[in-house]
Formats: C-alpha cells, sequence, structure tokens
C-alpha cells in the first residue's frame, strides 16, 4: 500500500506537502523511546508514534521509514513540519491513540 492510497483509506491527514505519496509502506513500527526505535524499526516501515521533534525526523531518515503516523491528535510544530518537508518524510496525523492507529493499519493489510 502506498502512502497516498493509506491517506485515502483512512481520511487520516497528510502534514507535509513535499513528500512522495508513492512510497510503499512495508509494515509498521509502534514506539516512542527514540533510541529503541532506531535500534529496532524497518526500513519502508510507518512510524507510529505520539513524540515528534527534530530528532524524529532524523531517526526517521536514518532508519528509512515510509512516514510518520502522529496519533492521539498529539501536536507537531511549523518548523519539524518544514524539516520532514526538507527531507522528503511524510508526517501523517491520526487523531486516534497509538493502538486504534496500528489496528487500522492490520485492518488494512499492513
Amino acid at each position: 500500500m502506498t502512502l497516498n492510497d493509506l491517506i485515502e483509506e483512512t481520511g487520516w491527514t497528510l502534514v507535509t506537502e513535499a513528500a512522495d505519496l508513492e512510497k510503499e509502506i512495508e509494515g509498521a513500527y509502534c514506539g516512542d523511546l527514540l533510541s529503541w526505535v532506531m535500534g529496532n524499526g524497518e526500513p519502508g516501515q510507518a512510524w507510529i508514534t505520539v513524540q515528534i521533534h527534530m530528532n524524529a525526523v532524523a531517526v526517521a531518515k536514518l532508519r528509512e521509514f515510509s512516514c510518520i503516523i502522529l496519533a492521539d491528535n498529539a501536536a507537531i510544530t511549523e518548523d519539524v513540519i518544514a524539516k520532514a518537508e526538507e527531507e522528503d518524510l511524510a508526517i501523517i496525523e491520526s487523531a486516534i491513540p497509538v493502538f486504534e492507529t496500528a489496528k487500522a493499519l492490520v485492518e488494512l493489510g499492513i
């Protein structure tokens, strides 16, 4: 499933404008402890988190995640959005909690 397909299927909000929406999602990873995510996430996964700041963008790029899904209406700042756009990293907002967000991905076959 592509990022574009995910957004269409879920109705979640794309926060970043400059992102490749044809990237494939090859799984998902949930976590908020950056060092843990950096050590355990796999390339191509969608990273579901409630923690979003500059270091999260760096970890997502380092791990080559397909996107960050910001769950539970967690707040994001304009400077983080700008950095993600600069890095061609999609950030998608989900209003539902992390567990429900992950469940939605499973139901979509991710």
